[in-house]
């Protein structure tokens, strides 16, 4: 910090107290995720809380010793705190991620320049961390929030396009469940189809065991088995390194068993997840998003009351849709959200705007 700086204005000090509260309730907040984790991202999570306390000592000492009065958190971090002690989930990183990202020490002349280079870290630990925990989303957490947004936009379009040529409300009721049907069956068939087919694709590219069995009678020196790992990507060198290691072990081992290299792959299918449960998922989530702009036909609603109702509903559901899709991609949320929102509703006026059109010619 610069020796050259004015003395502290009033104004000064009450933005110091005010970063204080904030480091220390980011601290607690990694502590109470940390308290949630175990091993590595337990460390990691706890080192970042000591990385916040160097910080709360550097305003500390700027004022002297605990203050009087402090003011309270702003409301990010209250938020944050909140959501990671009932939750301590994926969300709470994401929001932490986009936190991190908004440093005010690169303007502020009282922090020092390690602090606000600490803050552009912690940025990136916190995206390495929701990374990990976006990873283990599998795909039938993806297809159930792409299908429910799905269900929203292509229902609500539909009874919007129907209702708007003034045919009576029970065939837009029932058009709007015939909607939801075939979209959720469609939209389930489609994704089994599109699993299957992606852990079809990713078994047919990976290694397996099929000729391990007959490693232990490969010869050392004519060793094509190097072949198999320059076709994976390693060079000449590192290829026939490889071999040997594996041909020494297969060599040595038992033979009155069938002999199998150990399985170093894991479970490659992870972020792609299970066919079935991504279908089912898509079909479910699919019927609750198309069921919402139904609801007001389905309670005796008509007209404009229940154009309105439907669009009011289905507004507070794409939000919703759109703000999570946002915190899970680290992307702010509430510009996700408007996205979102402007992409449902746009879909809605096109297709109202033509039922208006074919309801004037149809009379």
């Amino acid at each position: 910090m610069s020796a050259s700086l004015p003395p502290p204005t009033a104004r000064d000090r009450r933005r110091w107290a005010q970063y204080l509260v904030n480091e220390r309730a980011e601290a607690r907040v990694y502590r109470r995720l940390a308290a949630r984790r175990a091993g590595e991202e337990r460390d990691i999570l706890l080192a970042l809380a000591d990385a916040e306390g160097r910080h709360e000592a550097h305003w500390l000492g700027l004022l002297g010793g605990e203050p009087a009065r402090l003011p309270r958190p702003d409301a990010r971090t209250q938020l944050l705190g909140s959501m990671a002690q009932r939750f301590g989930s994926i969300f709470v990183l994401a929001l932490a991620q986009n936190a991190e990202a908004r440093s005010p020490y690169d303007s502020e002349p009282y922090a020092t320049p390690a602090m606000a280079a600490d803050e552009r870290i912690h940025h990136e630990v916190v995206r390495g961390l929701a990374a990990r925990g976006r990873r283990r989303l599998s795909g039938t957490f993806r297809a159930a929030v792409f299908g429910a947004n799905d269900g929203l936009v292509s229902n609500l379009a539909l009874v919007m396009g129907i209702g708007a040529t003034g045919v009576a409300p029970q065939f837009v009721l029932f058009s709007g469940i015939a909607g939801l049907l075939a979209g959720a069956l469609s939209m389930g068939a489609g994704e089994f189809v599109s699993v299957r087919s992606q852990r079809e694709l990713l078994a047919a590219t990976e290694p397996n065991n099929d000729a391990d069995h007959v490693l232990p009678d490969l010869d050392l020196d004519a060793n094509e088995l190097a072949l198999v790992y320059r076709t994976r990507g390693m060079s000449t060198p590192d290829a026939l390194e490889r071999a040997r290691a594996v041909l020494a072990d297969a060599h040595s081992a038992d033979r009155s068993q069938p002999y199998r290299l150990p399985d170093e792959n894991g479970d490659a299918h992870e972020v792609v997840g299970g066919a079935l449960g991504a279908a089912v998922s898509s079909f479910l989530f699919f019927a609750s998003g198309a069921i919402i702009p139904v609801l007001p036909w389905i309670f005796g609603l008509s007209g404009l009351v229940a154009v309105v109702l439907a669009l009011v509903l289905v507004g507070i559901a794409l939000l919703a849709t759109g703000a999570t899709v946002g915190l899970l991609s680290g992307a702010p949320p509430l510009a996700r959200a408007l996205r979102q929102l402007a992409i449902g509703f746009g879909a809605a006026a096109v297709t109202y705007g033509l039922g208006l059109a074919f309801g004037v010619s149809v009379a």
